[in-house]
């Protein structure tokens, strides 16, 4: 077994560890703080694959600002108010798991008919030149809407920000 393989086995059994924590975790502070875990594992994964430019900006935009955002808004909506038990929620959750099995199981029979890739991720695959041409070339529009609901989501937070005084 290979040092790349060890180390790929390693990460993927803290995400899926992190992950069933997000999940199964009562506090939802804690599940937040298990998610941004889960967020810098995946960026570990992202530089093991040579891509260091993606791995350190899923750590900036998501473990950082995004996972920031989640806990201001986790703290302004009464996380005890968040905690309450309702039926339907497990029920919605168990319906989420089957579907999340049947996907995986699909998913790794996939694999196992069209066997290992062979090729790996082209010479620039990962760098600011390639990212940057990726997002402003192929995929501005995705990118601009995305900017855009940020942008909305901001002035949403800080609305009921100032209404809260």
């Amino acid at each position: 077994m290979t040092s790349s393989l060890i180390l790929f086995y390693l990460l993927a059994g803290l995400s899926v560890l992190f992950s069933l924590l997000v999940v199964f975790q009562r506090n939802v502070v804690y599940s937040a703080l298990f998610l941004a875990a889960t967020l810098c594992v995946i960026a570990v994964f992202f530089v093991t694959l040579d891509a260091p430019m993606v791995g350190f900006l899923q750590i900036l935009v998501y473990a950082g600002a995004i996972m920031i955002l989640f806990l201001f808004v986790i703290m302004l909506l009464n996380p005890r108010a968040l905690e309450r038990r309702q039926l339907w929620w497990w029920g919605l959750g168990a319906l989420g798991g089957f579907v999340l099995v049947l996907e995986v199981m699909a998913l790794v029979s996939g694999f196992s008919r069209a066997g290992s890739p062979s090729q790996s991720p082209g010479k620039g695959f990962g760098s600011p030149e390639e990212l940057a041409h990726s997002l402003f070339a192929d995929f501005v529009l995705p990118f601009e809407v995305a900017s855009v609901l940020l942008l909305v989501g901001l002035i949403g937070a800080v609305v009921l920000a100032r209404r809260g005084e």
